[in-house]
């Protein structure tokens, strides 16, 4: 019987580090060293409104581990954002660059608000307080931020700023940017082209033609609609997208291009002409291929499990797939899971190259930035299937297995 369901962000992490470092054989000392984040920052964030009055935001900014590299990690803005929930994504970003093998350890961040009841001047006087107040611990060494929920790059451009007021101008310190700060080409696509990739590959191994697979995606922002965009491009049928707002199916399929301006125009898919509109939930249920959830965490649960209908589940968000929900698809189901530290880990693959560019002071073009980016999403799903089938184990545990091993490497040559 599984488990209650209700479980934090970070005891999630914790649970499948250990499913992994049970399977590795890992000693406890190792594990004790690698469970527990490196740095925790908690500040608080004044806010003068727009009308005057004074509002007091929580800012948290979590080093999980940095024995291979800076720490990386995104910064969101979002009213459920607590130290729970980063340190836990946080430890996923470890593992995440590690399983796909560059030079980075893992860290998040973000700020407990809600950012559509903000003006565009609010939001850039609650960034620029931000960072101030844990800019000691940023560096492009030592930790660079990137966009996460509800950030872009213009919240990275006034980071960047902010950073470099106080120590010379910066390009590095933070990924994401727009192209004429110093941004990269191809980055902004990067974590959804990095999705289709890896959902490419996976349908080769587990026998479904993409160029007639169905696909349903939830959740139509950035992630979502670029892994829409290229999927179809790679022949796939786009058959259903929602978004907050809801969501929209065609059995005949979408026309991902105009879906795009059309949700770009109107700030939401729904309403596309030729589609028929239906609940996030129901989405979910629909029969298809392949399922991407795109949104936000636990969207497949005990609640709606046995109503998925899809050959194969792409985690394009962070943890949409709960414990149990995992559990039923894979192990009572058959069902492939592709794991988040994995199927969305072309944005921080991007996110390197950006930072790399900036070291250097270069710039790729977009071709050159989504063939190496092809590159290093299609070997790191290439290990993750060989491992999986090596040691009969699930694609996410074997997934965490590669990760910790690596980890665990750098840790042992640097003498910790």
């Amino acid at each position: 019987m599984h488990r209650a369901e209700k479980v934090s962000c970070y005891e999630n992490v914790s649970r499948l580090f250990d499913k992994a470092a049970d399977k590795l054989n890992l000693d406890e000392e190792m594990r004790l060293l690698l469970k527990h984040p490196f740095r925790e920052v908690k500040v608080e964030v004044p806010l003068k409104r727009d009308d005057g009055s004074l509002k007091v935001f929580l800012g948290y900014r979590v080093q999980h581990n940095g024995s291979r590299g800076p720490q990386k990690g995104g910064i969101r803005y979002h009213p459920d954002v607590d130290l729970d929930e980063v340190r836990g994504l946080a430890s996923l970003m470890t593992w995440k660059t590690a399983l796909v093998d560059i030079p980075f350890g893992g860290a998040k961040g973000g700020v407990n608000c809600d950012p559509t009841e903000l003006s565009v001047s609010e939001l850039e006087r609650l960034t620029r307080k931000f960072t101030s107040r844990i800019a000691i611990v940023l560096g492009p060494y030592r930790d660079i931020p990137a966009p996460d929920v509800n950030t872009g790059p213009q919240v990275m451009a006034w980071m960047m700023d902010e950073y470099s007021i106080r120590q010379g101008f910066t390009l590095a310190i933070v990924t994401g940017k727009p192209l004429a700060l110093g941004g990269a080409p191809g980055r902004e696509e990067a974590t959804g082209y990095g999705v289709a990739v890896v959902t490419r590959e996976a349908c080769k191994d587990f026998g479904i033609h993409l160029d007639r697979a169905t696909v349903v995606i939830q959740g139509f922002g950035n992630v979502g609609s670029n892994a829409a965009r290229f999927l179809s491009r790679m022949g796939a049928k786009i058959i259903g997208v929602s978004d907050v707002k809801g969501g929209i199916y065609s059995s005949r399929g979408l026309d991902i291009e105009k879906l795009i301006s059309y949700a770009r125009q109107n700030k939401s898919p729904v309403g596309f002409p030729d589609s028929e509109p239906i609940s996030n939930e129901d989405l979910l249920e629909l029969q298809c291929d392949i399922l991407i959830p795109a949104a936000l965490e636990s969207v497949i649960t005990r609640a709606n499990v046995n109503n998925v209908k899809a050959r194969i589940v792409v985690e394009a968000a962070n943890a949409p797939t709960s414990t149990i929900g995992d559990a039923v698809l894979t192990e009572d189901r058959g069902i492939p899971v592709l794991p988040d530290i994995l199927a969305n880990a072309g944005g921080v693959v991007g996110s390197y190259f950006e930072w790399a560019q900036n070291i250097q002071q270069m710039r790729w073009d977009t071709e050159e930035f989504n063939r190496k980016l092809e590159v290093y999403m299609t070997r790191a799903y290439r290990s993750v299937y060989e491992l999986s089938r090596e040691k009969k184990v699930f694609l996410r545990t074997a997934a965490f297995m590669i990760a910790i091993q690596r980890v665990v490497e750098a840790e042992k040559l640097r003498g910790t």
